[in-house]
């Protein structure tokens, strides 16, 4: 295929392309942080990352195995290149990933498809069965607008609604640099129900379902399930609306195989993470605006983390073996803890009241949420020439 000059084709919160230079250099940044981190650690081990290729799921796999020396397997769906199109930024990154691992000697693997379906779960299970059984930790970072039902083919889409009333929020119109209003009707009981399932639990369930009967658990495997609670001002469109119901029943579904687990030594926690930049946040009414303003406060304090520094501190914190876990209320991981600060939060309302078009250069820094948005798709990192022509068919 030949050479070509890739140059981000962004609307609003799409970006249709990416760039694998780009994305290789962002990656090989992780992994560099991510060996500082764990200079002397070695922890070893198996594990496995359900939603590997962008974000917290990307950060995890390159945690798990440059960080602690894990040999893990990445599960993920993303779009290769073809003719006429690059592939998708989530491509590009577990291709560096796998490039950069042989590299250096570090043990992973990659599995392609679809994670709801019978056919890549059983794919997955051979995978772990002959290279990297027993699994002392699997990651639970899946996040998919549609669902193509394992039982009966349905395809089932998420909604992004409030549950109940009509709700009126600021947002951003992302093409025009303005602060708008946006007023989203209640989601009905079937919106409801599609998006907790394509969101929920149940997947969860069956992974870890399968991966028990198969018996490639180890007695003291941790699960960690992602999960985001945010703050009140966010709540109608997410917490309480559709996606928080779908997180509800991912939470609920944890502690149910943290019951299960606990008997052998295992556990199943729920790590909250922080708000962050990316395609799927981005396209959340309300969200870039909020992201727009906390990120300001965070990075004005010193606090603003990027996913492979959260996850990090995960690791190290929570997760690693001989560590236990510090919990919440509700039994969960706070990861969030800089982000839901007093102090940021009551400057985030503070400034969300205040906020109009005009203000916005003054009360959020829009240039850096649109600058982590395109770095997402290998954009506007450090080091990179996008003048010059890049190979888009890369292999994984």
């Amino acid at each position: 295929m030949p050479l070509e000059i890739v140059s981000p084709r962004i609307r609003g919160f799409i970006c249709t392309n990416a760039h694998p230079a780009g994305c290789a250099a962002s990656v090989d940044a992780q992994i560099r942080r991510a060996e500082k981190a764990g200079s002397g650690d070695r922890t070893g081990g198996n594990g496995l990352v359900i939603g590997a290729s962008t974000g917290y799921g990307l950060a995890s796999w390159i945690a798990g195995a440059f960080a602690h020396r894990m040999s893990v397997l990445g599960v993920f769906f993303e779009r290769p290149p073809s003719e006429k199109k690059t592939a998708t930024a989530g491509y590009y990154n577990a291709a560096a990933l796998a490039r950069r691992a042989g590299e250096k000697g570090v043990r992973v693997a990659a599995v392609n498809g679809d994670a709801f379906s019978h056919a890549v779960k059983r794919e997955v299970l051979d995978r772990v069965r002959r290279e990297f059984a027993p699994l002392d930790l699997v990651i639970y970072s899946l996040a998919s607008p549609v669902r193509v039902h394992p039982d009966d083919g349905r395809t089932i889409r998420s909604t992004l609604k409030p549950v109940g009333n009509p709700y009126t929020t600021k947002t951003i119109d992302l093409d025009r640099d303005r602060v708008t209003e946006i007023t989203l009707e209640p989601a009905s009981p079937e919106e409801i129900a599609d998006t907790v399932a394509v969101m929920g639990g149940d997947d969860l369930s069956r992974w870890m379902r399968a991966l028990s009967e198969a018996g490639l658990l180890a007695p003291q495997v941790r699960l960690l399930a992602y999960s985001y609670v945010g703050p009140r001002v966010t709540w109608p469109i997410y917490r309480t609306g559709t996606i928080g119901l779908a997180k509800a029943d991912l939470e609920k579904t944890a502690r149910e195989l943290d019951a299960a687990l606990k008997p052998a030594g295992g556990r199943s926690l729920v790590s909250v993470n922080a708000a962050v930049v990316t395609q799927a946040s981005s396209a959340i009414p309300g969200v870039p605006l909020y992201l727009a303003i906390a990120n300001k406060i965070l990075s004005e304090k010193g606090l603003l983390e990027r996913p492979i520094d959260q996850i990090l501190r995960l690791f190290a914190d929570h997760a690693r073996p001989g560590k236990t876990a510090s919990l919440d209320d509700e039994g969960r991981i706070r990861m969030d803890d800089r982000e839901m600060r007093q102090d940021v939060q009551e400057l985030v309302a503070e400034r969300w009241r205040a906020i109009t078009t005009d203000t916005l250069p003054v009360l959020a820094d829009l240039q850096a949420f649109k600058h982590e948005f395109r770095r997402l798709f290998g954009f506007e990192i450090d080091g990179v020439d996008y003048q010059a022509p890049v190979e888009i068919d890369v292999a994984l």
